[in-house]
C-alpha cells in the first residue's frame, strides 16, 4: 500500500478514526495500531507479515534476556556482550537471506568461473521483503541500546510490536530508536491539541515533491540511464542531475508524508532531511541527508569501530597498534562505515562504489582541512570560498548517485562515457523547464526555515472549512500535475 493511493486514503481514514477513538483505552488502541500496521505491510505480500511478526518476537526475547544479564547497576557483562552480538548476527543473518544471498551466489560464482570452474548456480527468486533494511536497523538498535545499560527495564511485547511494525514508518523510514517512540505510547495527546497545520503542511510538500517533482525528473533521468548511448553529452549531463533531484525529492517526500501522518495520529517522528543539497562538504552532506540512518551509522557503526579514536579492526589483531590514536585508523573507520552503508542500501557493487565514493570525500575532507589550518589564508573572499565549496560537494554527490541509480558497473560507467568526449546535437530532453525545475529545487534548499514556518502558522490561523479548502484544492493540484497510475517509491527496493 502506497501512501499516495485511494487506498491508503481510505485505510488512513479508517485509522485515523479508530486511533482517536481508543486512545482512552492503552490496551486496545496497542491491539488496533498493530493489526492496522499489519495490514498496512501484508497489502504488499501477506506472507512477509510473518517475517515482521518473527523480527518481533526475536528481539524482544533477545532484550529480555540481555537487560536479565547486565550487572546489578545496568553494567555490561560478557553474558550480555555476547547476547547482544548474537541478536545483532541473527537479525543481519535474516537480513542476509533475504537481500543478499542472490549477490553473493552470483558473485561467487563469477570468481569461480574465472578461476576455471564451471558453475552456474540457479536464481532464487527471492523476493525482497519491503522495508526489511529499516525495520531491521531499528530492531538491532533496540537491543544494543538494551545492552548498554540505557533502558530501565526492557519494553513489554505489545508495546514493542507497536513500536517495530507502526506503518507511519515501516516501508520507509525515518529509521525512529525506542528511546524516541515509546514514551509516547504512554501519553493521551489531546486530539485538539495535535499540529494538524505542520501535518498538513508537510503531507502537501511530502506529495507535491513526490508525486510532482520526482516524476517529472523520472522522464529525464530514467532515459538517460537505460540507453546513456543514445543521448548527448548535456542531456547525460541534465539527466544525472535530474536524477540527483528525483532521489531528494522521492525519499524526503516520502518520508515527510510518513512524518505527517504519524503527527496527525499523534505521534512525532525525527526529522530525517534539512535542505542537504546546501551542504558545503561531505561531511555536512550527511548531516542533513537522510539524518536517521547517518546517526545510526554513527553511532552503532563507527563509534563501534574505534570512531575518531582508534580501531577496534586492526585491535583484533594487533591491541597495542589498535588501540592507539591515530588519524589513519580514522580513515579506516570512516570508509568501512561508507562502504557498509553502501551495501546496506542494495546487494551490488555499484552501491560498494557510491559508499566508497563518500568514504573517500570524507577521508580527502579530513586531510585537506587539516593541512590548510597549517597554512596562510589565500586571500579568496569567504563567499567565493563557499561557492567553491557547494559547488564542488555537489557534483561529488552528484557523481555518487550515478553508480547508486545504475543497474551494474558498466552502465555506470557507460553514463560517465558519454560525457566526454562532448558531444551535441538537437536534444528533446533539457528543456527550459526542466533547467527551471532543477535551479528551482536546488534554491529551495538556501530558503531560511523561518519562510515554511510562517506559512504554517499563517495556515494553522485559517477557519477549518478553509484549511480543508485548501488541502483539497492542493490534492486537485497535485493530482493533476502527477502521472497517470501511481508514481512508483525508489526506496522500497532497498
Amino acid at each position: 500500500m502506497l501512501f499516495p493511493t485511494v487506498d491508503f486514503a481510505i485505510f488512513f481514514v479508517v485509522v485515523f478514526t479508530g486511533n482517536w477513538l481508543l486512545r482512552p483505552f492503552p490496551k486496545r488502541w496497542r491491539l488496533f495500531i498493530l493489526a492496522a500496521s499489519l495490514i498496512f505491510y501484508g497489502w504488499f505480500r501477506w506472507y512477509y507479515v510473518f517475517l515482521l511478526l518473527g523480527s518481533i518476537g526475536v528481539n524482544w526475547f533477545f532484550g529480555r534476556q540481555i537487560y536479565a544479564s547486565l550487572g546489578p547497576d545496568g553494567q555490561r557483562t560478557t553474558a550480555s556482550r555476547r547476547l547482544v552480538r548474537l541478536a545483532v548476527l541473527v537479525n543481519l543473518g535474516a537480513l542476509g537471506v533475504f537481500k543478499y544471498t542472490e549477490f553473493v551466489l552470483s558473485t561467487g560464482s563469477s570468481w569461480l568461473n574465472r578461476l576455471g570452474f564451471d558453475l552456474d548456480p540457479p536464481l532464487l527468486g527471492i523476493v525482497l521483503p519491503v522495508g526489511i533494511s529499516f525495520f531491521t536497523f531499528q530492531a538491532i538498535s533496540y537491543v544494543v541500546d538494551i545492552g548498554r545499560g540505557e533502558w530501565r527495564k526492557p519494553m513489554p511485547l505489545l508495546d514493542f510490536a507497536v513500536y517495530l511494525s507502526f506503518f507511519a514508518h515501516l516501508v520507509a523510514g525515518p529509521i525512529v530508536r525506542a528511546s524516541e517512540f515509546a514514551w509516547q505510547l504512554d501519553t493521551r495527546p489531546d486530539p485538539r491539541a495535535v499540529e494538524s497545520s505542520e501535518a498538513f503542511m508537510l503531507i502537501f510538500r511530502g506529495l507535491f515533491k513526490k508525486v510532482v517533482i520526482s516524476s517529472y525528473m523520472a522522464t529525464v533521468a530514467d532515459p538517460v540511464f537505460q540507453f546513456p548511448q543514445g543521448h548527448s553529452s548535456l542531456e547525460v549531463l541534465f539527466g544525472i542531475y535530474a536524477y540527483a533531484i528525483q532521489i531528494y525529492a522521492d525519499f524526503s517526500g516520502y518520508t515527510d508524508i510518513a512524518i505527517g501522518v504519524a503527527l496527525l495520529l499523534g505521534i512525532r517522528f525525527p526529522q530525517n532531511f534539512d535542505a542537504p543539497y546546501r551542504s558545503r562538504s561531505v561531511q555536512e552532506f550527511w548531516r542533513r541527508w537522510h539524518m536517521t540512518l547517518s546517526r545510526w551509522l554513527r553511532d552503532y557503526l563507527y563509534i563501534p569501530l574505534g570512531g575518531n579514536r582508534s580501531s577496534r579492526l586492526v585491535a583484533m589483531f594487533d591491541p597495542a597498534r589498535g588501540n592507539q590514536p591515530r588519524r589513519g585508523f580514522v580513515y579506516l573507520n570512516l570508509m568501512l562505515t561508507m562502504l557498509l552503508g553502501g551495501l546496506w542500501h542494495g546487494a551490488n557493487w555499484t552501491f560498494v562504489i557510491w559508499g566508497a565514493i563518500h568514504g573517500g570525500a570524507l577521508i580527502a575532507e579530513r586531510v585537506v582541512k587539516a593541512r590548510w589550518a597549517e597554512r596562510e589564508p589565500l586571500g579568496v573572499p569567504p563567499r567565493v570560498v563557499a561557492v567553491l565549496q557547494w559547488l564542488l560537494t555537489f557534483h561529488v554527490v552528484a557523481l555518487a548517485w550515478v553508480f547508486f541509480r545504475a543497474t551494474s558497473l558498466d552502465g555506470a560507467l557507460a553514463v560517465l562515457g558519454q560525457l566526454v568526449p562532448v558531444t551535441g546535437g538537437a536534444s528533446s530532453l533539457v528543456t527550459p523547464l526542466l533547467a527551471a525545475t532543477i535551479v528551482a529545487m536546488l534554491a529551495s534548499q538556501f530558503v531560511p526555515p523561518s519562510i515554511p514556518e510562517q506559512a504554517q502558522r499563517g495556515f494553522g490561523r485559517l477557519a477549518p472549512a478553509l484549511q480543508i479548502g485548501l488541502v483539497a484544492a492542493a490534492l486537485v493540484g497535485i493530482n493533476a500535475l502527477g502521472p497517470e497510475g501511481i508514481a512508483p517509491f525508489i526506496y522500497f527496493q532497498f
